[in-house]
């Protein structure tokens, strides 16, 4: 189109449906060139293009004489590698969906899982279609479980994460967040190739119609919100551009807390202090040796039975470090969605990352042996004096039911409140019957829960902020009584 045509559909009103069909067009040359893509590689594999097939073994042969000599690239890649896997991308949707759903954006939360189920679908089919044998290398370093085309780390990624992009692109409004989305979804796919689990084609079938699938269900979208009476928006401002506020996390609060580092300071003494108590009644019970603390593992250890053994490995598993830091990382985010304040999350990353750091100090200053009986755990890395995984089942459950009590009027309140005393119990109980900790460990990790807990509880205030925001509604209430008489 020339100047004067562009003058000319400025004039007479045409300008806003010129650049509408321009971005169409645009979307839809995309669309087209990444189905066009991925449509020439499926057949390409499926008919076994011989130099195609020499072409994937090669790099899959070079990257594994390159990284398999290294661990640490290997770990490496493998941590990377997480991040695309199913584990971690399907709660991250579940997560997602249900705090869109709590700042009341429906149409987000559809549009997320829909998103998200079309990963699910069109991964294992076009597998079974395609049945391709994954890459054989000299010395293989991990392994892949069914077929090899298309790669579903990296189609699931491309697909979540461009998503997740595309949803919370009005609230941050700047190119960073997909060029963050970007290197985030390249790595995954570049880490299956260098694991030797994918060929190169599988990982760029992978990028290629999750970008296809991403496009459509955003045009989808698009044509939804046209339905819906709203006006077309640039892409480049998010999929619901009026949501911002919404996505906000925190958008009407003021400094998380005040006077941060004489704060910093309180909370650095604090720990000293926990630290303190937890040295002297650890280097205590280690001197002393009481004969109960070893007798009360010999007597559960004489009530053993396969089922209540598989019990107690259940029950132990609820407080290692994997099942609590899935927890925090879903009640987070869910609290935030919630409440709209960084205090209560502040309040329990503190508690974890205290928690964390007083078990491992106090542990490698006390140097406590574990009780005299038969370990079902094997020979541990840390000492006996103060129990881990006691100590962090009973921080966490504890401060989430100060959290909870604090802003829930509701009586399912009470239910944290019973997990924060039957889910530590549970822990201990099973980490004594398998042989594991002392009575007195126990007791170490109460003191550490109590003590540290009541310093964040001073310091940082998790609930001061509901109180605040309970008073005002009662005012509003009284002030609106009169006038409505």
């Amino acid at each position: 189109m020339t100047v004067d045509d562009n003058q000319m559909a400025e004039r007479t009103g045409w300008a806003p449906l010129r650049h509408f069909a321009e971005r169409s067009v645009l979307g839809l040359l995309a669309v087209v060139a990444a189905g066009l893509g991925f449509g020439t590689l499926l057949l390409l594999v499926r008919y076994r293009w011989t130099p195609l097939q020499r072409l994937d073994q090669s790099i899959a042969d070079g990257l594994n004489g390159l990284v398999a000599p290294h661990s640490w690239a290997v770990a490496a890649l493998k941590g990377v590698s997480t991040a695309g896997g199913p584990g971690w991308l399907i709660p991250l949707v579940v997560v997602m969906v249900v705090l869109l759903l709590i700042r009341r954006l429906p149409r987000l939360a559809i549009y997320l899982g829909v998103t998200g189920l079309g990963a699910l679908l069109l991964d294992p089919a076009l597998k079974a279609l395609v049945g391709r044998v994954r890459p054989v290398v000299a010395d293989p370093i991990a392994y892949g479980g069914g077929a090899s085309f298309p790669s579903g780390h990296t189609l699931g990624s491309t697909i979540v994460y461009g998503s997740l992009t595309l949803v919370f692109l009005s609230l941050v409004k700047r190119r960073w967040l997909i060029g963050v989305a970007a290197v985030v979804i390249v790595a995954i796919g570049l880490s299956r190739i260098a694991l030797g689990v994918h060929f190169l084609s599988d990982v760029l079938a992978g990028w290629l119609l999750g970008l296809a699938w991403i496009s459509i269900t955003a045009y989808a979208f698009r044509v939804w919100r046209r339905e819906a009476g709203q006006a077309d928006r640039p892409l480049t401002e998010g999929l619901e551009p009026e949501a911002a506020t919404d996505l906000a996390p925190a958008p009407a609060e003021e400094a998380v807390l005040p006077h941060p580092w004489a704060k910093g300071a309180e909370i650095l003494v604090g720990w000293a202090l926990t630290f303190g108590l937890l040295w002297a009644f650890g280097t205590m019970v280690t001197k002393w040796n009481p004969p109960f603390d070893d007798g009360v593992p010999r007597w559960l250890q004489t009530f053993r039975t396969e089922r209540l053994d598989y019990l107690s490995w259940l029950w132990s598993k609820a407080g290692d470090t994997h099942a609590i830091l899935l927890i925090s990382l879903i009640f987070c985010p869910l609290a935030l969605a919630l409440w709209r304040r960084w205090r209560p999350v502040l309040f329990l990353v503190l508690a974890m990352v205290g928690e964390l750091t007083l078990f491992l100090t106090a542990a490698a200053a006390t140097g406590r042996p574990r009780p005299g009986v038969e370990q079902m755990d094997g020979r541990m890395p840390t000492s006996s004096f103060p129990s881990g995984h006691i100590a962090a089942t009973m921080c966490m459950w504890a401060a989430i039911a100060i959290i909870v009590l604090g802003r829930v009027k509701h009586w399912s309140r009470w239910i944290f409140v019973a997990l924060a005393v039957i889910m530590p119990a549970g822990v201990a109980l099973s980490r004594m019957y398998r042989g594991m900790h002392h009575p007195t460990d126990v007791a170490g990790a109460l003191l550490l829960t109590v003590c540290w807990l009541s310093v964040l509880w001073f310091t940082v205030r998790p609930n001061a902020h509901a109180e605040t925001v309970t008073e005002a509604r009662e005012e509003a209430h009284a002030v609106a009584e009169p006038v409505a008489a």
